[in-house]
């Protein structure tokens, strides 16, 4: 009986004394981030990027009752605005002269990819040179929300082939594969790009007018592609629930990795698509 005390007493000190090493190492290999090298955070950061864009397409796998409702919800809405589709393309186009010029260049501008990289780059270089983990975690979510919704717009554009309004075809006019990028209008480059910036940057404030601010600047360039006839209106619908699935999955990967950068739990946006006479559009319920 003795034999058996001590060899428990000895095995119950070893397992202690092996937690209390994993703990002092664990400790060691989660260094407060002013310790880290810039060249090791970059790697780290670098490794989430790719990670946030492959869990991006691993998500619907991954759907559950309220994911594959929303989904309908969204399909069902579309179809709703497709009936308008025409009508609410001819109204935009007649808007265009209009509008100041100035805004329309922002629109065309700010969505393009080049412009969308810079920004987004310019976020996550500042801070990783002044080591702030929020701004560096902020730079990784803009890129890696970017690159993922980027490139399935680029293999949809193909693979859809959808004539654009200002070509004149009818929006059920469908050219899988073409070789004209006047087949390209679904989905929206200019669209993804914008209000994918614009919801992920939204995230860091807490003042529902304040985020209403940034959706309005990040909603311009969707909108300037309407009045130039580059998409329809259900085009740009969709591309803006791409953008908003697409940010939400690479945050939730974001947060397993670093801290979260928000003060508090911020307020989820409840959007409703909204038809009736005489108006149709999106609206956000904070």
């Amino acid at each position: 009986m003795l034999k058996l005390h001590t060899t428990y007493l000895r095995n119950l000190f070893a397992l202690c004394f092996l937690g209390i090493s994993l703990l002092s190492n664990g400790q060691e290999i989660e260094k407060p981030e002013k310790e880290k090298t810039r060249w090791q955070m970059f790697k780290y950061d670098g490794v989430n990027m790719l990670g946030g864009i492959g869990y991006v397409y691993s998500r619907p796998f991954h759907w559950e009752g309220d994911d594959w409702l929303t989904f309908g919800g969204v399909v069902a809405g579309t179809g709703l605005l497709y009936l308008v589709d025409e009508e609410a393309s001819d109204f935009f186009m007649r808007q265009r002269d209009d509008i100041p010029k100035v805004i329309r260049d922002y629109g065309w501008y700010y969505g393009s990819p080049q412009n969308n990289y810079m920004l987004t780059g310019a976020v996550y270089l500042t801070g990783l040179f002044t080591k702030n983990e929020k701004w560096r975690r902020t730079g990784v979510l803009l890129i890696s929300s970017a690159s993922a919704a980027g490139l399935l717009q680029q293999v949809s554009k193909m693979v859809v082939g959808r004539a654009r309004p200002r070509t004149g075809k009818s929006k059920d006019t469908f050219d899988p594969f073409p070789d004209s990028a006047d087949y390209h209008s679904f989905p929206s480059g200019h669209t993804i790009l914008s209000f994918t910036n614009a919801y992920a940057l939204a995230k860091l404030v807490n003042n529902p007018w304040a985020k209403a601010g940034i959706y309005t600047v990040g909603l311009i360039p969707p909108v300037s592609r309407l009045w130039e006839g580059a998409h329809w209106l259900t085009d740009v619908v969709l591309s803006v629930a791409i953008s908003i699935a697409t940010v939400e999955a690479v945050d939730s990967y974001l947060d397993t990795k670093y801290a979260s950068p928000y003060k508090k739990k911020a307020r989820k946006v409840s959007w409703n698509l909204n038809v009736g006479p005489g108006r149709v559009g999106v609206v956000g319920v904070f």
